[in-house]
């Protein structure tokens, strides 16, 4: 089973171009970057993404970035799921935060999924189409599949590659990291995930985003996330098909990292390495 230690992960993932490059290289896709990398501020919650129990009590608790919690209870209906997500934000919480293609930054949390039900939680990186729904870096409470998929992220399990189930009511470190490279076919971004649990450390390693849809790319870019990209976690409680039953997501320890996609900004890429060490 491989395990691969940070410093060790910052060697293999973190080579990338200077920080007064990225700019320019970002141009490569189709779509110029306008800007640097968002800056958070604080963190919004969107309930009820998927609504399969509308009469369930759900309990948000916002104390970004210490922690965030959705609970949902009495939850007896019958049906798939209720979903429930939180979203990186500049503003205070009043709109979630929209990353470009050319983004450069790494984000993770201490994700806690608990209760009397069954369901699934962790991180995202949602496409533009559909914020709030795809883009999963999952740990599934019922099955203990950890697993990275949808929307325009780059499939990894870690269930497949180093046989690792998640046990629910224990915490799991979750982390992603973006890197855009040149934002072409010679020169894709890619997407690393890490995960920290039962003291052991895993990594996907870098995994390559595809071109996406071309005649999209003035607008949305390619061979990234594409924009507006959003980040962030979810919760999906499953409903308890008659039984009343709770689930809960808990995200503590929320980190966010970041390189400006300008050289406007004094933060560097060496400074985002050093966390690493």
């Amino acid at each position: 089973m491989k395990r691969i230690r940070y410093n060790g992960l910052a060697v293999m993932t973190l080579a990338l171009c200077a920080v007064a490059l990225c700019a320019t290289l970002a141009q490569a896709d189709g779509r110029t970057c306008p800007g640097n990398t968002p800056i958070p501020n604080a963190a919004k919650i969107s309930l009820f993404d998927y609504n399969d129990c509308l009469t369930s009590t759900v309990t948000p608790i916002n104390a970004y970035p210490a922690d965030i919690s959705i609970d949902d209870a009495n939850d007896d209906c019958f049906g798939y799921a209720n979903r429930h997500t939180w979203s990186f934000s500049t503003d205070g919480g009043a709109s979630d935060a929209q990353f470009e293609n050319c983004s450069l930054y790494r984000f993770c949390a201490d994700v806690t999924l608990s209760g009397t039900g069954d369901g699934e939680g962790g991180l995202r990186l949602s496409s533009w189409w559909s914020p709030h729904d795809n883009g999963q870096f999952m740990a599934n409470a019922k099955t203990g599949e950890v697993t990275a998929f949808d929307g325009r992220l780059p499939f990894f399990s870690f269930t497949n590659a180093f046989g690792l189930h998640y046990v629910k009511g224990t915490t799991i470190h979750m982390e992603i990291i973006y890197n855009p490279n040149g934002l072409s076919a010679s020169d894709p971004a890619y997407i690393v995930y890490n995960v920290t649990y039962g003291g052991h450390s895993y990594t996907s390693g870098p995994r390559y985003f595809d071109s996406g849809n071309l005649s999209e790319a003035a607008v949305h870019g390619s061979f990234g996330e594409l924009f507006p990209a959003y980040a962030g976690g979810y919760v999906q409680p499953y409903v308890g098909q008659g039984t009343p039953v709770e689930f809960k997501g808990d995200w503590a320890n929320i980190c966010f990292d970041y390189v400006s996609a300008t050289p406007a900004h004094s933060s560097t890429w060496g400074k985002l390495k050093t966390l690493y060490r």
